[in-house]
């Protein structure tokens, strides 16, 4: 009985030992990476530049923004003011305070909001936008407040901030513009990236041709055009010149064009002194810088 006992005992202090050895001594090896978390818009940045804006290549007009900031609480304001200054120190924009007149409107509700059973944080995005070229200008823009950001950075005031930039809701959680909002998340590469590949275009006009055509009837010309202006600011006045085998023809005033606005022009019975015209070529004769002056020239061959 003795024997089973210390048998017992002897066998219990055998396993004690092979467990503090297991737990003391390293038998395998160990190796510690960072854990890079994926914090761009989309998980899979392919054409992530893309895909981040309601419409193709959204912007102000220059890349110092107005804004004014009504009837919020100071935790709110500064907020809002802290999140214009992360993307003044991250992108090429700047964001100016002002009376009136202002791009982008900041207002506050205490009331409570709600959306399928969520409780809506802020709300924020362009309220005019006019389509200019490749470019979707917008106008103004707005941000509502609703709720104090209890995170280290204010991830709400961003949040809306970037949607009255343009940018929708993202699908990635880690990234700040994802439709629930952590403390977390973070604005990743690709924003800031799109945002100054925008804006270093700089707010010139950009007069071109739209829906050319033109007959010869015996030796009068008849010509059906269309001139717009797809650039980023108002264009200054100027002077369409029809040319034919490298002779002017006739030449037309145009008057300034806002942002996105067009002209129709039909002129007919342009009497030319010689039938025997191979080509025309018209020419918007602009002293201003433009975006680009090559749509300013356009070339017409007789169809065969």
């Amino acid at each position: 009985m003795k024997s089973k006992i210390i048998f017992a005992i002897l066998f219990l202090i055998t396993i004690t030992g092979l467990l503090g050895i297991y737990y003391f001594l390293p038998f395998n090896e160990l190796e510690f990476t960072i854990n890079q978390k994926n914090y761009n818009f989309t998980i899979n940045k392919s054409n992530s530049l893309i895909e981040m804006q309601f419409y193709p290549n959204m912007r102000y007009l220059k890349k110092e923004i107005t804004y004014k900031i009504y009837n919020c609480s100071l935790k709110k304001s500064q907020d809002m003011k802290d999140a214009f200054n992360i993307l003044n120190n991250l992108t090429i924009l700047s964001f100016k305070p002002v009376l009136s007149n202002e791009e982008i409107s900041v207002t506050c509700d205490e009331k409570e909001r709600f959306n399928n059973g969520m409780f809506i944080a802020g709300e924020g995005g362009p309220t005019k936008i006019i389509r200019s070229g490749i470019y979707s200008i917008i106008l103004s823009g707005k941000v509502l407040l609703i709720r104090e950001s209890k995170c280290e950075r204010p991830n709400i005031a961003l949040h809306e901030l970037l949607h009255a930039l343009g940018f929708k809701h993202s699908k990635n959680p880690e990234n700040i513009m994802y439709n629930f909002t952590k403390c977390k998340q973070t604005l990743g590469d690709d924003i800031p990236t799109l945002i100054n590949r925008l804006y270093s275009i700089e707010s010139y006009s950009d007069l071109m041709f739209e829906n050319v055509s033109a007959i010869m009837h015996g030796r009068y010309l008849e010509i059906n055009l269309s001139v717009r202006n797809a650039g980023l600011a108002d264009s200054e006045p100027s002077v369409i010149e029809i040319n034919g085998n490298g002779k002017l023809l006739k030449e037309i005033k145009v008057k300034s064009l806002k942002i996105g606005e067009g002209r129709l022009i039909f002129i007919k019975n342009i009497w030319i002194s010689k039938t025997n015209i191979q080509e025309l070529n018209l020419y918007i004769n602009s002293s201003e810088k433009e975006l680009d002056k090559e749509n300013n020239n356009l070339n017409l061959e007789i169809k065969k």
